[in-house]
């Protein structure tokens, strides 16, 4: 007779642990974004989702691939120098690309680029990179070439449904990738140290050498508002377009604890960073 006293009473207290647990769950924010998704990055476990696999266009979040490649060269020298070339300032022209405003004939640094790229989220420094990076004897084949090895990464990475037809994001329609995808690449790159100190950059100033030989400064700001508005931010990328309208790959430690997280397609650029904000507050309880 007492065992069935215990059993019930065993019964009982795990019914009110599980109400009491029931009740302490956050509810699911709603987002205006078509497409989002959260996980914590320490352990990978995944905290919300919203169309997480649905193929989107990714604006400039793709340049979290750009830097990723650069990152994963064999024997990266971050101070070796680029000389900035007429064609990288004629494509922002011709595309109304967002800039880091290179100078034609300055040289700057491989470490520098990376600012430029992330921070004001330059065309001009992808294209540089790329032009660096990719091989072939013309400057077409040698982005042919590094937009080849961002595809490939995303294999490696197992990113099932991103693709790359640019290395910056303005594509010609076959630039894709998910919540889900962009989220996990984000938290590949946060492995490298070169990664994580631009990304959690504000701003910067960057002495770089002239034609001349002088020297002239360049300052980027970070377009990444949660980067002053959000405690714990450590990251990461926005992005825009026609087609991708407002993204945004965030990241932020409290406590110990880091959620990582991207939004596709939100309306605005208040909406997009309310989104993340949603996101990450949501993170931290679960």
């Amino acid at each position: 007779m007492s065992v069935v006293v215990v059993t019930a009473g065993a019964v009982s207290t795990a019914g009110a642990f599980g109400a009491s647990a029931q009740a302490a769950t956050p509810k699911a924010p709603t987002i205006v974004a078509k497409g989002g998704f959260v996980m914590n990055n320490g352990t990978a476990k995944t905290l919300f989702t919203k169309a997480a696999d649905t193929r989107r266009s990714t604006g400039s979040t793709t340049k979290i691939m750009t830097i990723r490649v650069v990152l994963g060269q064999k024997n990266l020298n971050l101070d070796s120098k680029v000389t900035v070339q007429k064609a990288y300032s004629d494509y922002i022209v011709s595309k109304n690309a967002s800039s880091a405003r290179l100078i034609v004939g300055d040289k700057v640094t491989v470490r520098q680029l990376l600012y430029g790229l992330m921070l004001p989220s330059g065309c001009d420094a992808a294209y540089a990179l790329a032009d660096k990076y990719g091989s072939g004897s013309t400057r077409a084949a040698r982005v042919k070439s590094f937009i080849g090895k961002m595809n490939s990464t995303a294999k490696t990475l197992g990113l099932k449904n991103t693709h790359f037809d640019s290395f910056d994001g303005i594509g010609s329609g076959a630039n894709y990738s998910t919540p889900r995808d962009l989220t996990k690449l984000a938290s590949n790159a946060m492995k490298y140290s070169t990664f994580r100190t631009v990304v959690k950059t504000k701003s910067t100033k960057q002495k770089v050498t002239t034609k001349s030989g002088g020297y002239r400064y360049m300052s980027w700001t970070n377009t990444n508002k949660l980067l002053s508005s959000y405690s714990g931010t450590i990251g990461l990328k926005t992005g825009s377009g026609p087609e991708a309208k407002y993204c945004l790959v965030f990241a932020a430690t409290r406590s110990g604890k880091t959620v990582i997280g991207t939004v596709l397609a939100s309306s605005s650029e208040a909406n997009r960073t309310a989104d993340a904000k949603k996101l990450m507050d949501y993170g931290f309880k679960k």
